[in-house]
């Protein structure tokens, strides 16, 4: 195991995975807030969750399922009995987490300190024109919530270590041609089916609910009924493109900008050339001989790319005549490219040069002549950048100007504003959750509802929430969390309580038409008297049937139906309705060829392989799950 380990930690999966863990932190965040209660959501051998990993995590994931699904999840999450199934997952995935990180710590899986700067120096993320660049480097984890390297570091391992071991585990899977035949022929199956869609909603009426009922219904859910904990605060900002655009350049300003970055604006000569090359070999004096040889077939007139192509050492470009394609000054060997950049007409052809590779002769086939943009035509630009350049300057000076402010004037903002010549703000109402930017910065959370903030109501400190922006807070209002009396939600759980009543009979319904159904007798008046009907669809197929994903995922769970069993059960559709269905056949599917086939079986044979060896780990774990609170009100 430990060599797959090893030899997967290497592989061009693992590096894409590392690609995307900056995505990740930057999405989620890490910096976090504590207090003297232990509110983790699960213990893991003695290792807790807590509710911040919990909260990051969760938040992440509705944010996943609401792109993906949309109005579709708005509706789902108004459902407890989902959300509560939907952050059980959340925690069951972090518990799996945790199993991993253990068990590579026991197998002694470590990722090396000089790999993890490797990891960091090679990520695009840090670098500028392809260069690391450490003040970005700093800046961009102290965004994400890192205020340490070493935090960034710790938290990079971890994630480095756990997917090598996965890795390992999920590198080795393959198919074989007999599982895909199987696998093409299930997925190409279709089916005749008929169904009855029953609705849910005619049983609402006459459904009567008890004081009681809906009060004990609001005692057990009373965490979907909470006001979360909010602030509001006044703020002021400083950012680079505001002190830009008070900055005034004069035409010297922008002169000498455009003096001391003419390279910026500067299209080098470039040369196109191509070469023959004939190599020492044994004898010098015989390569020789032939390199002048050609060159006087050369002069003589005689195809340069075709002498090329027949007589060059250099084989690759010989086969294209010899063609080195555009080459910039000083790439080039130094006496070769002395040689290439004094040839100033196209067609012209080098005496012999001698490198360390050997004999030459160079021809020039085309050439571009410097080109300078002049200050007119790059003015514009320049006048940006100056800007910007000045601008960031002065960012940090006023950064340090503020600060002091903020921190020897601690009750009021004015006077750090007075400095920055900006008004203050007040903000919409702020929670532990998804906010509008700069809020929605992990940094910026912490630092709203910080104890200095809320408790001491003083200046927060400085955030640099970017390299271009910077705020200051204060508190303006603050609204503890607090569960909404029993009168403002009353009207929302009688509705849960009629429909989940009305889902019941409905159930019970459908439960007596399946039992009558399957023994064989026509059930036509009774479907009639609730107001539904026997549909048929034939051929249906696993996907793009048209039907609710729910009936049609059942239709291919029941079994081939036979003249002694119906093949028939009742279905829970996505809009709270219900259905009888029945499969009245089943055609076996063709195999078809698909290029994507052995790869799509072997992902889930990994997922698989994962999942089981994620389950091994939980025989021997001791696992404590606690009652796990949602982060934001679900109400």
């Amino acid at each position: 195991m430990l060599e797959n380990i090893r030899e997967s930690s290497q592989g061009l999966t693992a590096k894409i995975i590392l690609g995307f863990i900056i995505l990740t932190f930057a999405v989620a965040g890490i910096g976090s807030y504590s207090n003297s209660v232990d509110s983790s959501v699960a213990d893991v051998n003695g290792e807790k969750i807590t509710q911040d990993e919990f909260n990051k995590a969760y938040q992440a994931q509705r944010n996943r399922m609401a792109q993906q699904f949309g109005e579709m999840f708005e509706t789902l999450s108004a459902d407890p009995a989902y959300m509560s199934n939907f952050r059980q997952g959340v925690v069951d995935n972090l518990i799996n987490q945790k199993l991993v990180d253990q068990n590579s710590e026991t197998l002694a899986i470590r990722v090396s300190d000089e790999r993890i700067k490797s990891t960091i120096r090679n990520m695009p993320e840090f670098q500028i024109d392809g260069v690391f660049d450490n003040n970005r480097y700093l800046a961009m984890i102290n965004q994400a919530g890192f205020y340490q390297s070493s935090d960034f570091r710790d938290y990079l391992r971890t994630e480095m270590t756990r997917r090598q071991l996965t890795q390992a585990l999920v590198a080795s899977e393959f198919s074989l041609p007999y599982q895909e035949s199987m696998f093409s022929e299930l997925q190409n199956q279709e089916r005749d089916i008929r169904f009855a869609t029953i609705n849910a909603e005619q049983f609402k009426e006459g459904i009567e609910l008890s004081d009681e009922e809906i009060n004990d219904y609001y005692l057990e859910n009373q965490s979907y009924f909470e006001n979360q904990e909010k602030v509001k605060v006044n703020y002021i900002t400083l950012d680079v493109s505001s002190i830009a655009s008070s900055i005034v350049l004069t035409d010297a300003d922008v002169k000498a900008y455009y003096e001391n970055n003419i390279s910026q604006y500067r299209d080098e000569e470039k040369r196109r050339v191509a070469h023959i090359l004939i190599e020492f070999g044994d004898d010098e004096g015989k390569a020789r001989a032939d390199i002048e040889a050609l060159l006087a077939k050369i002069k003589a007139g005689e195809d340069f790319a075709t002498l090329a192509q027949e007589n060059s050492a250099d084989t690759f470009s010989g086969e294209n005549g010899g063609d080195l394609d555009w080459i910039d000054a000083g790439v080039m060997d130094a006496t070769f490219d002395e040689a290439a950049f004094a040839l100033t007409e196209v067609g012209s052809v080098s005496d012999v040069i001698r490198t360390d590779f050997g004999f030459h002769i160079i021809k020039l086939t085309d050439l571009k002549a410097e080109n300078v943009q002049s200050l007119e035509q790059v003015r514009e630009d320049i006048v940006a950048k100056a800007k910007n350049e000045k601008a960031q300057d002065k960012f940090f000076e006023l950064q340090q100007e503020v600060a002091r402010l903020s921190f020897e004037f601690p009750d009021s903002l004015d006077d750090a504003a007075g400095a920055l010549n900006v008004k203050v703000q007040t903000s919409d109402w702020l929670t532990r959750g998804a906010n509008n930017a700069p809020f929605n910065e992990s940094a910026v959370v912490e630092a709203a509802f910080s104890d200095i903030v809320v408790n001491e109501q003083l200046n927060s400190d400085i955030i640099e929430v970017s390299d271009t922006l910077a705020i200051v807070m204060r508190l303006n209002e603050y609204q503890d969390a607090s569960v909404k009396p029993l009168t403002e939600v009353s009207e929302y759980i009688e509705n849960v309580l009629v429909g989940q009543k009305a889902s019941q009979k409905a159930q019970t319904v459908a439960d007596e038409l399946l039992v009558t159904f399957k023994a064989g007798t026509d059930v036509t008046e009774q479907l009639s008297a609730i107001g539904a009907t026997m549909e048929s669809k034939a051929a249906v197929t696993r996907v793009g049937s048209g039907l609710d994903a729910s009936l049609a995922r059942e239709a291919f769970k029941l079994p081939k139906p036979s003249d002694d069993v119906v093949s028939a059960t009742t279905v829970n559709l996505s809009n709270g309705d219900l259905a009888l269905l029945e499969v009245q056949d089943v055609k076996v599917g063709e195999v078809k060829d698909s290029p994507n086939l052995s790869q799509q079986l072997t992902q889930q044979l990994a997922q698989a392989s994962y999942l089981s060896y994620v389950e091994s780990l939980k025989v021997d774990a001791e696992i404590i799950r606690k009652e796990v609170q949602a982060p934001a009100t679900q109400y």
